[in-house]
């Protein structure tokens, strides 16, 4: 995968969100894993897209009444086909951790990369979705210093539960074993 300037990734989709920010100084080397579904449990559509470019429409579910509002984004999304779209440039922040902290640092944002999969806590990831996280990391690799993956559940403890138990960190470890992993799958 190639990279267009600002760190816009070529072969993507792009839906450029108005959810970001600069980033301080400081490389970005962590890349914080997600999960979404909206509404809850249910996949397809296009209610994410709408969440992150803050067009989703309150009235169309009674869950999206309490999250229309929020401002947020990600920079990837992964559908459970595959399909990645992004709507942040990965040289800017993107508004996905919020309050976080890993390794000492507050302000996860700051410092990573954020990569939504469709998805929920309770349900398997598909494999597709796993072909295209490793393309991604592989392509955040290469234009990176990325040096640790987590879950949001890690820089974001009692707070955040996602990606969930049903994501295969096993899977990321013998893919990325220079990697830093949460403590839980690290061993």
């Amino acid at each position: 995968m190639e990279w267009w300037p600002d760190g816009w990734l070529a072969g993507v989709e792009h839906l450029p969100s108005p959810n970001f920010g600069p980033r301080p100084a400081g490389a970005v080397d962590l890349v914080v894993v997600h999960n979404i579904s909206l509404p809850p449990e249910q996949f397809g559509g296009h209610w994410v897209e709408d969440f992150f470019l803050n067009r989703l429409d309150g009235n169309a579910h009674p869950y999206f009444a309490t999250i229309a509002e929020a401002r947020v984004s990600a920079h990837f999304y992964v559908r459970r086909d595959g399909h990645i779209v992004q709507f942040v440039a990965c040289d800017q922040r993107a508004w996905h951790a919020g309050a976080s902290q890993w390794s000492g640092r507050q302000n996860c944002n700051d410092y990573s990369v954020g990569i939504e999969l469709e998805g929920s806590d309770s349900q398997p990831f598909a494999q597709p979705q796993y072909v295209a996280l490793d393309q991604l990391i592989d392509a955040l690799r290469q234009r990176y210093p990325i040096t640790a993956l987590v879950g949001h559940s890690d820089v974001a403890p009692g707070r955040k539960s996602d990606p969930g138990p049903c994501f295969d960190w096993a899977r990321v470890r013998a893919r990325y074993p220079d990697l830093e992993l949460p403590p839980e799958v690290a061993a």
